[in-house]
């Protein structure tokens, strides 16, 4: 008996070792994972996307970017969206009517401050695809005359197809473009199994899980400064720590120029036809997608300081970090939730 015990035990140990050898083979024949880095320009900014994977990724990036302009590019002649400002008879896709819907919504939320159909009236400022053409003098009847075709009212998305009011009706998804775009590489990311990644296009951002220290991601919100001409050391109003967060910024303190000593800014009101001239330099809004913070951040710059805190409140699902300039000092206000929402 004691001879049968001795064999049982010494073969339960063999098998024990032979498990832990199988276990080792395949452990070291398995890829490991590492931190990648891919950086590149697109939409006319510049993208840095890190992220924990067995394999550099930076193929199937490009692939996504790619998809994603010829879907929603005001710049790329082919794009749904160009096809659809062209009165083309055209098949909507996923990417098209899922930034429809969004801007549908926060079109609602924000009181028509937010309004994807304002491209006649950015294109009259100088701002769209009609750079270098700004006005000399704002001629009252003719920001009239291209507020009759501005209107979210003016447009409907009808079994997969743009319906229009107007055909000069213009549709501009700059607003929430690179929000979207984050968006999608962020999901692509999570498709191939990565669960700790920074996807940040053009200031705006999609985080998840730590970095390659560990350490939760470091995102700075740039202090407000006039630089028009994008050469200015960037200087950082707030470092934040965070882990999992969609986050957008808008600002007019780097696209607008000066007509005589009258500053004209990006950011044209859709319900007055004008810049606006307030006194919210910058609305940093963290929300459920990157995509509904950059349009919410939009309408926050639309609608000045006040207004744009009780939108926010409205949303259950966002929270904000606004700079104001108060007679001339750069104050900090943000939402009641926005501590919470960062910490995470």
């Amino acid at each position: 008996m004691i001879q049968a015990n001795k064999q049982h035990t010494i073969g339960a140990l063999i098998a024990m070792s032979i498990a832990a050898l199988l276990l080792f083979l395949f452990d070291e024949e398995r890829p490991k994972k590492e931190y990648f880095l891919n950086q590149g320009k697109v939409f006319g900014t510049y993208y840095t996307i890190r992220y924990e994977a067995t394999g550099d990724l930076e193929d199937s990036i490009q692939a996504a970017l790619q998809a994603f302009d010829n879907s929603l590019s005001m710049f790329n002649p082919h794009s749904t969206l160009s096809a659809i400002n062209a009165n083309r008879d055209t098949v909507t896709d996923a990417l098209f009517e899922a930034m429809f819907a969004e801007a549908a919504s926060v079109n609602a939320l924000s009181d028509g401050a937010f309004d994807i159909t304002v491209a006649p009236l950015v294109n009259y400022w100088g701002f769209g695809r009609s750079r270098g053409s700004t006005p000399k003098h704002a001629i009252r009847h003719s920001i009239d005359s291209l507020r009759a075709f501005v209107g979210f009212e003016k447009v409907q998305l009808v079994d997969h197809r743009i319906v229009k009011a107007d055909p000069r009706v213009q549709l501009d998804g700059g607003a929430v473009a690179k929000g979207q775009s984050c968006d999608i590489i962020a999901a692509l990311l999570e498709r191939q199994g990565c669960t700790n990644y920074l996807v940040e296009i053009g200031g705006e951002i999609v985080s998840r899980g730590v970095n390659a220290k560990g350490d939760k991601w470091h995102i700075g919100i740039t202090k407000p400064v006039d630089d028009a001409s994008g050469e200015k050391q960037t200087a950082m109003q707030e470092v934040i720590a965070v882990n999992d967060i969609c986050m957008a910024t808008s600002g007019n303190y780097r696209n607008f120029y000066y007509e005589g000593e009258q500053k004209r800014s990006h950011t044209i009101d859709p319900r007055t036809g004008y810049p606006v001239q307030h006194s919210l330099l910058s609305a940093t809004v963290v929300s459920s997608s990157c995509m509904r913070a950059d349009a919410l951040a939009t309408a926050c710059m639309v609608l000045g300081a006040d207004k744009a805190m009780e939108m926010i409140e409205r949303a259950a699902d966002a929270a904000c970090y606004l700079i104001v300039d108060e007679n001339g000092e750069m104050v900090v206000r943000t939402s009641v939730n926005w501590e919470l929402k960062i910490k995470n």
